[in-house]
């Protein structure tokens, strides 16, 4: 079991910098962005399980045998206070860090959940009273504000969120492209997304690599709406209404948050990083491509699974 918790301790340092930085820096993810965030998923499993597993198995090695045994026989020999030879402090050290960390990522990703839900129907009755519905568009809102807003609220109820400052400032053609944004993150859940990468990284606050994903996985939801609006409008004119919208003076108040996803992204480079996308578009990664991310995808997030049914 050393072999395996050496190579699963290695994976999850490899997973932990180089491969985050090297992904988030490179160009193709804004060519097949929903490739991408599967492979972010990926990395961010296959990472987290890569630490909890090297720790087990480190553990786990006086007892023999393999991970499975020694999991089993575990429970009851810790009851009659009857480890086996050879289990010293660093085992059980490294036995009681696993469970510390396994219970800190679950816990906070069920207290981000928790919290992310009841903002959610909080910010929900706020705009049931300061709204009004748009005629003509069922589940739109408007928001009497002067402020340039969009954004959508899942739940039970989705809804999608416009202001007076909005619709103000876009033509018929830019508010159609902005609505079609919203519908996309509703449609394709991306707030579920939202949620996992902030509680990832409220759980490793300290941790660089957390903030980083998290911010490229957002660019990446926008880009996939984006892609999905301009399906049924030209790339000009959602670019122009990015463009009203992001270099609106107050942008900063738009709310943003797993709670409500908006139609920009706070942070100009993103916003630049979207108009240039859709003002100079490349094609999207060649079959062969995107189905030999999805494997390498497959392949990492297998392999530590393997590894430990296996040792």
């Amino acid at each position: 079991m050393l072999f395996a918790s050496l190579t699963l301790a290695a994976l999850a340092v490899i997973l932990a910098w180089p491969v985050p930085v090297l992904l988030a820096r490179a160009h193709w993810p804004s060519r097949s962005p929903g490739v991408a965030l599967l492979l972010w998923q990926s990395i961010a499993l296959t990472g987290g399980l890569s630490m909890i597993g090297s720790l087990v198995t480190f553990g786990l090695i006086p007892f023999g045998g393999s991970i499975i045994s020694g999991l089993l026989d575990l429970p009851p020999l810790l009851f009659a206070g009857a480890l086996p030879p050879g289990v010293g402090l660093i085992h059980v050290f490294a036995l009681s860090s696993a469970a510390l960390l396994a219970a800190h990522l679950v816990l906070n990703l069920i207290v981000t959940i928790v919290r992310t839900e009841r903002q959610r129907r909080r910010h929900r009755s706020l705009v049931d009273l300061l709204s009004t519905p748009l005629v003509g568009r069922p589940g739109t809102l408007i928001l009497d504000s002067p402020a340039p807003v969009a954004y959508c609220l899942p739940g039970a109820r989705t809804v999608t969120v416009l202001s007076e400052g909005l619709v103000s400032l876009l033509d018929a053609d830019q508010l159609e492209a902005v609505i079609a944004h919203e519908r996309a993150h509703l449609q394709q859940q991306h707030h579920i997304l939202l949620v996992a990468f902030e509680s990832w990284r409220g759980s490793l606050p300290w941790f660089p690599i957390a903030t980083l994903a998290q911010v490229a996985v957002s660019l990446l939801i926008e880009m996939l709406a984006d892609d999905q609006s301009r399906r049924s409008t030209d790339n000009t004119t959602l670019a122009e209404a990015i463009a009203l919208v992001g270099s609106a003076e107050t942008q900063n108040i738009v709310r943003r948050g797993s709670s409500a996803v908006a139609v920009t992204d706070p942070a100009p480079p993103a916003v630049l990083v979207r108009m240039r996308r859709l003002t100079n578009p490349e094609p999207q990664l060649t079959l062969a491509a995107r189905t030999g991310i999805l494997g390498l995808a497959a392949l990492l997030l297998a392999f530590p699974v393997v590894l430990l049914f296996t040792s």
